[in-house]
């Protein structure tokens, strides 16, 4: 925080949005439809923007109810307190959240409880009512943009939305902002200091800046401080670092619900252990076959400690009444026998059978522990005791569905190492139902906004969908309200010396027409259905129009099974001549990307 007006500013805006996510890309929009010259700054590279937006289910919450809507958001609340014209806010978007989709988006939304027998609805008819006990639950609803999930189908129009105003709105990758700058007499927002190639660049913003910057998942030292826990990994973004959180501690601001997180998975939020830097994608929650049977979870010790069959809701387990995400274990496990093992890797329904690479086999339960690094002695007693309660046909210790229960044979055993998912953290600057910060007094920081995940409403339980609807909702209001022209405060003196061009016209954006060379028998092919940004490859067919090379000339998909993708199906292609060729396991929406690429690439052959 820089508490001096006198300083080189390098830009001036109306309006600054720090991130470029769901929230963010909906602040930067309606900032702009109100007449602002925006800049956005993310720490992202192009194509891993998005957030958490990005990579969550697509789906959002809704309702037409408003009556039962309150009173389902207030026992999620329950028993923490809250403001009341925030949430009355809140509900009365959610309520709205249709027509948004239509009037903002324009798509016809895709209302899940109107379309029952769509495999989509089926799939996630549990979260459309995750707590099914609250009053008023059955007209929680979830919406999408489309009849489809985690595909980034939000993301993309959001995205786009602000591509279509780039007159309006810069945007530059791979910059993040350090600093808040802040009025010394005033204590009104009045820039930002950004971390662009290096080299820190101080921009003015006239009339507000919106912070969207989501969580600290990616931070292991907030983690630890805020949520107490060492052993979390990212399911979601890799770029939520907390840098939100800091500024806004900075400028004096109030925090909450600081030591809340949401998890997701089969075993409360557990996901098979990815490599040391990568994200956690496998969340097998609807594969039955590997959450019943001879099979169960054990902690650092070597012992359950819940039920594996239950159905999750994000990572929550009911604690003597209340719905809590259980302390992550350092190196939990499933464990199983001969006939699971064999039984889950015959299963052609399985959703992630890559995963069953990293499972280890011993022949014994005491060389399994050793694997494991857990008390011998207590997973051979915790076997003992599973094996009990299925011939007894009643769990003692976690009531556990009897029908799942099947007793382990005499080996040989398996493991599959497991980590406790971090979908996103909920804490950050508190803000009021005009997206405005309020300090530790609960006044207002002039010129401050704050909205989706970076302070969200969500501090205990947690129903699916509702952060998107946050990005939606809190968006549209931070963006609105920072755009309006401020004439309160002191303006900061800009020295002589700065550059009158670069000072006008901002600081350019990242965001240009982008040209592809050809020659004879090439043709360029575009998607946008991979879970990065646009797919571009260039197709050469022979004077018989058998394809002879498929280029992959910009893509931005994953870097573990979606850059398998990107490197492996145009060699399939080119091989069969064809895009008529298997998907990448595990990457199934590159994939078809590319494959969706290629054939827009051949249709232009005349």
């Amino acid at each position: 925080m820089f508490k001096d007006s006198k300083l080189n500013w390098n830009a001036t805006y109306d309006v600054i949005v720090l991130g470029f996510g769901g929230a963010d890309a909906s602040a930067a929009r309606f900032a702009a439809d109100n007449g602002a010259k925006v800049l956005i700054t993310d720490s992202a590279p192009e194509g891993h923007e998005g957030g958490n937006t990005r990579y969550a289910g697509q789906v959002i919450s809704s309702g037409d109810n408003l009556d039962d809507l309150r009173k389902y958001y207030q026992d999620l609340a329950y028993p923490l307190s809250y403001d009341k014209d925030l949430m009355e806010t809140f509900i009365i978007g959610l309520y709205n959240i249709p027509n948004y989709l239509k009037d903002y988006l324009g798509v016809k939304p895709f209302i899940m409880g109107k379309h029952p027998e769509s495999p989509v609805s089926k799939a996630l008819h549990f979260m459309a009512h995750e707590y099914p006990e609250f009053r008023g639950q059955a007209t929680h609803e979830l919406v999408a943009v489309h009849e489809g999930v985690a595909d980034s189908a939000l993301w993309k129009n959001l995205r786009q939305q602000v591509l279509k105003r780039s007159d309006k709105i810069d945007v530059l990758y791979q910059t993040p902002a350090t600093h808040l700058i802040q009025d010394p007499a005033t204590e009104a927002i009045v820039g930002v200091q950004i971390k662009r190639n290096d080299q820190l660049l101080n921009v003015h913003a006239k009339n507000g800046v919106v912070m969207a910057t989501g969580g600290f998942e990616n931070n292991p030292k907030m983690v630890e401080n805020y949520l107490g826990e060492t052993s979390l990994n990212p399911i979601g973004s890799l770029y939520n670092k907390g840098i939100g959180v800091k500024m806004a501690s900075e400028v004096g601001a109030q925090l909450y619900n600081m030591n809340n997180y949401e998890s997701y998975g089969i075993f409360h939020g557990l996901t098979p252990k990815p490599a040391k830097g990568q994200r956690s994608q496998f969340l097998p929650f609807d594969w039955p076959a590997f959450h019943q049977g001879s099979l169960i979870v054990v902690g650092d010790d070597g012992t359950r400690y819940f039920d594996e069959n239950e159905i999750h809701r994000h990572g929550h387990i009911k604690d003597h009444g209340n719905w809590r995400i259980p302390h992550a274990q350092r190196h939990p496990y499933v464990v199983f026998d001969q006939k699971k093992y064999d039984e889950l890797i015959n299963d052609k329904n399985a959703p992630y059978p890559e995963f069953m690479k990293a499972v280890v086999k011993a022949d014994d339960l005491p060389s399994l522990a050793e694997i494991m690094n857990v008390d011998a002695d207590k997973l051979v007693k915790t076997i003992k005791d599973f094996n009990y309660f299925a011939n007894q046909h009643r769990d003692y210790a976690f009531n556990r569905d009897e029908k799942t229960l099947t007793a382990f044979d005499d080996g040989p055993y398996y493991a599959l190492a497991m980590v406790q998912g971090l979908l996103n953290t909920q804490g950050g600057p508190v803000h009021n139902s005009k997206a405005e910060v309020v300090d530790n007094d609960d006044q207002v920081i002039p010129h401050l906004y704050a909205a989706g995940e970076l302070g969200s409403l969500m501090g205990r339980q947690y129903n699916g969908g509702s952060n998107l609807a946050e990005n939606l909702i809190f968006g549209k209001i931070a963006g609105e309200n920072a755009a309006s022209v401020k004439t309160e405060t002191t303006q900061p003196e800009v020295d002589v010396q700065t550059s009158a061009s670069i000072h006008e016209s901002g600081l350019g954006s990242d965001v240009s027409e982008e040209h592809f060379e050809t020659q004879a028998n090439q043709y360029i092919g575009k998607s946008s259905a991979g879970m990065g940004n646009e797919i571009v490859v260039r197709v050469t067919v022979d004077d018989d129009k058998n394809i002879q090379d498929v280029e992959v000339l910009k893509q931005s998909e994953s870097e573990d099974y979606g850059l398998k993708a990107v490197k492996e199906l145009p060699k399939e292609i080119v091989k069969k001549n064809s895009v008529d060729v298997d998907t990448i396991s595990g990457a199934s929406a590159s994939s078809r990307a590319i494959k969706e690429a290629v054939q827009n690439a051949l249709k232009q052959i005349d």
